[in-house]
């Protein structure tokens, strides 16, 4: 049987702890190496999950990202201010 990798194991327990570039970088090389390889189902399995876990990353960091868009609203002398998010839960 193979081993899981240790990129796996060691990976970091936090969202906030991974570049969202990287995630996705990593993301890339595990969905190639998934469809060039012939790999043990253990190895896909192990694979499969950590790809999981950092698109899921990769989603937080994007919904972080567009909710900050949403909070610049350009002023009329072209600068820029955050602008308070109405949350559903506020209304």
């Amino acid at each position: 049987m193979s081993k899981v990798t240790k990129s796996a194991a060691a990976a970091p327990a936090s969202p906030a702890e991974v570049p969202f570039e990287a995630a996705l970088e990593k993301l890339e090389s595990i969905v190639a190496s998934m469809e060039s390889q012939d790999l043990p189902l253990e190895t896909l399995l192990a694979r499969y999950e950590e790809g999981t876990r950092l698109a899921a990353i990769c989603q937080v960091k994007l919904a972080e990202a567009e909710l900050k868009v949403k909070q610049l609203e350009q002023k009329a002398g072209g600068e820029f201010a955050l602008k308070p998010v109405v949350t559903s839960a506020e209304n």
